[in-house]
C-alpha cells in the first residue's frame, strides 16, 4: 500500500502532465497556482511524518536484538538447570558433566543463530527503510528543482520582454527630441574696416 506522500507526488506528476501548454510554446504550461500550491503545501507537511515513520522501523532493529538476547539468555539458563540436575544425581556425575557440556554448547550456538539471525534481519530492514526515504525525496528534489527552474524561465522572459520595451521607448524619445547641433568654435573674421577702425579709437 503506497504512503500518502507517495500519493502526493503522483497526484502532483499528474496534475502537470494534464496542464495546458502555453501559446506557442511546447516546454511552458499554464498552472493553477492555488492547487498547485495546496498539493505542494501538504506534500511539504507529510514528508516529515513519513520520515518519522521509517525512523522508528530504523529503531525496531534494536528491539529484535534485544529480543533475541532474551531468547538465547533463557536457552543458556535452561541448559545451565538441566546440567546442575544431571550433575545432581552422584552415580552418573561423569555422564552427567559431559552432557551438560554438550547441552551449554548446542545452546550457545543455538542462541549465536538467533544473534547472527535478527541481526541480519534488523539490518535488512534498516537499509530497505532508508533506500525508500532516499528515493521519495529523490523525487521531492527533482519535483521541486523543476518547479524553480520553470519559475526561473518565466521571470526571465519577462526581464528580457520589458527590456526590448524599455528599448523601444527610449529609441522613439530620441526621435522625437533629436540633440541640438553644437555650436561652432570659430571666432568671427576681423575684416580691414574694423581693423582700421579700432586703431582710429
Amino acid at each position: 500500500m503506497s504512503s500518502r506522500i507517495e500519493q502526493l507526488i503522483e497526484e502532483i506528476e499528474d496534475y502537470i502532465s494534464d496542464c495546458k501548454y502555453q501559446p506557442f510554446s511546447q516546454s511552458k504550461i499554464i498552472v493553477d497556482k492555488d492547487e498547485l500550491e495546496e498539493l505542494l503545501d501538504e506534500l511539504k507537511s507529510k514528508t516529515p511524518e513519513e520520515i518519522r515513520r521509517y525512523q522508528k522501523i530504523i529503531s525496531n532493529k534494536d528491539a529484535i536484538l534485544s529480543d533475541a538476547q532474551k531468547q538465547a539468555d533463557n536457552i543458556i539458563a535452561q541448559a545451565q538447570i538441566q546440567t546442575n540436575e544431571l550433575v545432581s544425581e552422584h552415580e552418573i556425575m561423569q555422564r552427567a558433566f559431559a552432557q551438560g557440556n554438550e547441552v551449554i554448547v548446542n545452546a550457545t550456538n543455538q542462541a549465536q543463530e538467533i544473534l547472527d539471525k535478527a541481526t541480519s534481519d534488523a539490518n535488512a530492514i534498516r537499509t530497505s527503510a532508508i533506500a525508500y526515504v532516499d528515493d521519495m525525496l529523490m523525487n521531492i528534489e527533482r519535483l521541486l528543482s523543476g518547479t524553480i527552474d520553470a519559475s526561473n524561465q518565466r521571470q526571465e522572459s519577462l526581464v528580457k520582454s520589458l527590456q526590448a520595451s524599455l528599448d523601444i521607448v527610449t529609441a522613439n524619445r530620441i526621435e522625437l527630441n533629436p540633440p541640438e547641433a553644437a555650436p561652432s568654435d570659430a571666432a568671427p573674421e576681423t575684416t580691414e574696416d574694423n581693423q582700421e577702425e579700432k586703431k582710429a579709437q
